[in-house]
């Protein structure tokens, strides 16, 4: 794949180049690096040590660290003969980052040349490669080096493309749907780095122990005595939680495991966590057991180049405090010391979650430059127990170039890559334009959604081609724009709605976990699992979480949804529900039974795993998450299935089956989906409003009509009385 060269800029623009293409407006050679010529991956070259410093940079090269950054876009095709198309991606303030590497995957039409047809590459505006792409029928992989300088924390990254077809040898003029890039959601930055050493405060334990580098690289870990009591493991799971909400990793999660495991022993950054009595010795004395009585601690450690965080009181309702402190991001960030005590007067709770309906799209003003197609993507992070109702809209507020063709020139409003409308660009209002675009009622927008706004730019004077008469075109959208979601709740008891059935105001809703008798290592991964996803979503720390063994009382399973896990005989509710789940074990409980959804030989049901979403034979309003398996390492592989939002948004029934050889399977066997909501009157009143007003109009317009009949039978009914005396 040929590379352009990296020139410097010139000195007189040349005239007889009519093609604005992004490869023409380089920046210097001392600004940028030099470009790839093939498609070798360089992840593995190290940075060229100097002479003097060979060994020191050999030893470090041998220490370097890997992250790989996806970016959240998905694939996306552009269309047009320049198009451009942005995204972000961050560089933690802890890296001394050696090599970042950009590894783009895209196609580009088959029809487009490779000897005019460019794609250029810019960081925080900063153009800094380009390329011709190869004329290919597949997916084609460029791997770019990043100048360092120009990396930031936050990184803008564009990708910005001129593509020229032939028709029979010759360029064509004319812009046509042959005219396109796609770029494959498997782009990403990959770094080589250095970790700087963390400072001895609990804000910069938080910052690393959360860093997606660490997880991904399994680094981190939240352990518990190997057999906690419910109120340990009750604090290690709103610790994950809170730490859940804050990350991004779709790959990796944190591990809430025991002290004994391989987990713990192998993390550079461990959360010790547990009541005094039962801290591993050598964490005993690194805190003062005094006054644990009537408060908790958590406090930074350093032991054998490893980084801990003691999290200790001798009262359980303590530790479960210390445990809500861990999850609210704010105070973590703002503890620059390596204690900090918790008592029964420290406010924990985590700030209100306001939901008026109202999204930003961004924060600062998003420049999109060049002619042709230009895009902004924006992500809208909705409550996952809400969709969208019939009056959302998207508010956009911009302004533009004004050496445009008006009469060609539009922007266009995408949500999850469906167009809801268009406006073109008019010169008037060019310094202040605005769009206001209705949201079909019946498109469904659950948790996340993607915004995207497309500028076609078409410079004045240009005949189906971009032309350059040395003023950019260009477009801004404005802080100012908006997503308001009229949304309405969603009811369904399935995994299209899961976890938010266990969610009341983005909190956890009273739930209680039925464990196992003894916990083991596959239910300690079970757990994290599923944690992982339900605390992403749980935005406040403010919910309650009980943990209880054997059967629950009658108290427990009529007023709270239940996660149940484990096997038959190591969680004996089971047995007691067996009947109605969905998929049954047989009458000693050794493996599951056919049904009307799947034939099931003894021997394979021996070995799966469950995950089944119930409605709760106690209270029909409530349900019940059962993952259950003969087996507890069947237990973990079906939890495996409801860990990433990634993984769940595969399955819309109520039962998810998986084997040993990965397979998995989907069924629905509730007839009925929803459950009817508690309402009061006035509740019901609301929610019905306009069949009510439609219903007084009509009993109105009724009266009058009866009213209007009456008078004129009064008006042209013989008077009788008057009759009478005028035959006398």
């Amino acid at each position: 794949m040929p590379a352009l060269p990296v020139k410097a800029a010139p000195a007189q623009q040349n005239q007889s180049q009519n093609i604005s293409s992004p490869a023409n407006q380089l920046v210097t050679a001392q600004q940028a690096v030099a470009p790839l010529t093939n498609h070798q991956n360089v992840i593995d070259n190290a940075p060229t040590p100097t002479t003097n410093n060979n060994q020191n940079n050999n030893d470090q090269n041998k220490n370097l660290l890997t992250y790989t950054e996806p970016f959240q876009n998905t694939t996306t095709s552009l269309t047009g003969m320049g198009v451009s198309a942005n995204t972000y991606f961050i560089k933690p303030d802890r890296w001394d980052v050696k090599q970042a590497t950009l590894n783009l995957n895209y196609q580009v039409s088959q029809l487009a040349s490779d000897q005019i047809s460019d794609i250029t590459v810019s960081i925080n505006g900063v153009k800094f490669y380009s390329f011709r792409p190869n004329k290919s029928n597949s997916l084609q992989t460029q791997v770019i080096n990043i100048p360092l300088q120009l990396l930031q924390g936050s990184n803008n990254l564009k990708i910005a493309g001129q593509l020229q077809t032939e028709k029979n040898g010759a360029l064509q003029s004319d812009q046509t749907p042959a005219n396109w890039l796609t770029i494959y959601d498997s782009t990403n930055v990959n770094f080589h780095y250095l970790n700087r050493e963390p400072e001895k405060t609990l804000a910069s334990f938080y910052d690393y122990f959360t860093g997606a580098d660490t997880i991904n690289n399994h680094q981190c870990a939240i352990s518990v005595p190997n057999q906690p009591t419910n109120a340990e493991l009750t604090a290690a799971t709103y610790t994950l939680s809170g730490f859940s909400r804050t990350i991004t990793n779709e790959n990796s999660v944190i591990p809430i495991c025991q002290n004994d495991s391989d987990n713990a022993k192998n993390s550079d950054y461990r959360i010790v966590l547990g009541l005094y009595k039962d801290l591993p010795q050598e964490f005993q004395h690194e805190v003062n057991a005094n006054d644990l009585d009537q408060e908790a601690v958590a406090k930074i450690v350093y032991q054998n180049n490893k980084h801990y965080l003691i999290v200790t009181s001798k009262d359980s309702d303590l530790l479960i405090k210390a445990s809500r402190y861990l999850a609210n991001q704010e105070l973590m960030k703002e503890s620059d010391q390596d204690q900090v005590t918790i008592t029964n007067n420290t406010q924990t709770f985590t700030a209100g979650v306001k939901n008026d309906g109202d999204y930003q799209l961004t924060q600062q003003n998003v420049q999109l430059v060049g002619a042709g197609h230009q895009e902004a993507t924006f992500f809208v992070n909705l409550p996952v127990n809400l969709t969208n109702a019939s009056g959302s809209v998207i508010k956009l507020d911009m302004r533009y170039a004004k050496n445009l063709n008006f009469n060609r020139s539009l922007v266009t409003v995408y949500i999850n890559n469906t167009a809801i409308g268009s406006q073109r660009l008019k010169a008037n209002d060019a310094d202040d334009d605005s769009l206001t675009v209705k949201v079909p009622a019946d498109l469904a927008l659950n948790g996340q959604f993607v915004v995207r706004v497309a500028f076609d730019l078409v410079q004045s004077g240009a005949n189906n081609t971009v032309q350059s008469d040395g003023q950019t075109p260009w477009a801004c959208v404005a802080p100012s724009s908006y997503a308001y979601v009229h949304s309405k709740p969603v009811l369904s008891q399935l995994f299209s709605n899961y976890p938010s059935l266990f969610l009341d105001n983005s909190a956890f809703d009273n739930l209680v976990i039925v464990k196992p008798n003894k916990m083991n290592n596959y239910y300690f991964e079970t757990l994290s699992n599923i944690f992982n996803l339900m605390g992403s979503y749980a935005l406040s720390n403010t919910g309650k979480i009980t943990y209880c063994t054997g059967v629950p009382d009658k108290d427990i399973t009529e007023n709270h949804n239940m996660i149940v896990l484990g096997t038959p005989s190591s969680t004996p509710f089971i047995k007691t529900l067996n009947k109605h789940l969905y998929m049954k074990y047989n009458s000693n409980y050794k493996y599951f039974v056919s049904n009307e959804k799947m034939s099931i030989a003894p021997s394979y049901g021996q070995h799966i795993g469950t995950a089944q979403l119930l409605r709760s034979p106690y209270n029909g309003h409530l349900a019940i998450l059962a993952v259950t398996a003969p087996d507890s390492h069947d237990v973990m592989l079906a939890s495996t299935q409801i860990n990433f939002q990634k993984n769940i948004q595969q399955y819309a029934g109520d039962t998810i089956v998986v084997d040993h050889d990965n397979n998995h399977y989907s069924y629905r066997f509730k007839k009925k989906k929803s459950v009817a909501q508690n309402e009061s009157f006035s509740q019901r009143v609301h929610a019905h409003i306009s069949t009510v007003a439609y219903f007084a109009l009509a009993l109105i317009i009724i009266g009058v009509i009866i009213f209007m009949l009456v008078m004129v039978f009064k008006k042209h009914s013989p008077r009788k009385g008057k009759d009478d005396l005028d035959e006398k």
